[in-house]
């Protein structure tokens, strides 16, 4: 039998070339001391990124797409194929600065109760970028959708949500991080399952989150590990019918998981509030300069923009 390897980086890509390329440059400069596999997903991208892949990186298995299928189901494709005890859902707008995943898959085999982790991002400029959510209810919802965070920077309602005060240099349980770099172990994926793909790409993290702690699993944020994450590189190519489909997605989890509360009259006034804040947000990008789909607090800030160089 075949001894497994370590671990499995899965690389969904969309239209991200030059930072795929610089993404998977740093995944070989870097990664030491475990066995690993690169698993590249392009979901039918128009800038050459698969041809950039199979001609730069032949040891990379790469999944070329002839039609869009969407972040999750590429994510669940690569754990399907992984030959590894460990995945690591990977964005392409990532970058390693040192062996962040030895680091990684060392703290996963000190620790066998954490069914998933996340590691410490940083925005470009090596700030730390604020990666953890709690779980919230639906007042903190509709209060982002008016800014309340601007309005009020020290409000905790909204600071409950996007954990302001969270303590980044110290390994702990968390409700909900970000699949930026997101570490699971294989018996979560065998036994809980893996993303549900009754999402394309937003809210799929907060729900893979919630069902991991519902079904009794820890999800742990650690530091021993840093990854550079640029940010929202692939949605920001378009943002209004990102907006769409963000809302949509949050309706569409709060009806799955009853998020919000399980009476039909509770998911109906979340569905209203859902859409007006839709509406909002629509407006606003309209009337703002900043033209980026997540800008909320600790969101990555204005990045340099993918390119077909």
């Amino acid at each position: 039998m075949e001894t497994p390897l370590d671990l499995t980086l899965i690389v969904p890509s969309y239209n991200t070339r030059r930072l795929l390329h610089d993404c998977i440059v740093s995944i070989y400069e870097h990664t030491r001391g475990i066995t690993f596999e690169v698993i590249c997903i392009d979901d039918n991208s128009e800038d050459g990124s698969a041809n950039m892949v199979a001609e730069t990186f032949p040891d990379v298995i790469l999944v070329s797409n002839q039609a869009n299928q969407g972040y999750v189901k590429n994510t669940n494709l690569g754990m399907r194929m992984s030959r590894a005890r460990y995945a690591c859902h990977l964005n392409s707008d990532t970058l390693l600065i040192s062996n962040a995943f030895r680091a990684l898959v060392e703290y996963m085999d000190e620790n066998p109760q954490v069914a998933a982790c996340g590691p410490r991002l940083l925005n470009p400029d090596r700030s730390i970028q604020h990666c953890i959510r709690h779980f919230s209810g639906p007042v903190t919802m509709v209060l982002q959708a008016f800014n309340w965070h601007k309005l009020f920077p020290r409000s905790h309602l909204t600071d409950r949500y996007y954990a302001t005060d969270f303590d980044y240099s110290q390994a702990q349980a968390i409700d909900s991080i970000g699949t930026t770099a997101y570490i699971v172990r294989r018996s979560t994926w065998e036994n809980a399952g893996m993303l549900d793909e009754r999402f394309q790409l937003f809210v799929s993290d907060l729900a893979y989150n919630f069902m991991l702690k519902q079904k009794g699993y820890a999800v742990y944020y650690t530091p021993c590990a840093e990854v550079v994450h640029f940010g929202s590189q692939s949605v920001n190519q378009t943002p209004q019918s990102s907006l769409r489909e963000l809302h949509d997605a949050l309706i569409k989890f709060n009806e799955a998981y009853d998020y919000f509360g399980r009476s039909r009259a509770s998911k109906l006034l979340v569905r209203l509030a859902v859409r007006a804040r839709d509406y909002f947000k629509r407006a606003e990008y309209h009337l703002s300069s900043d033209k980026r789909v997540i800008k909320g607090p600790g969101a990555p800030p204005k990045a340099r923009r993918a390119s077909a160089s």
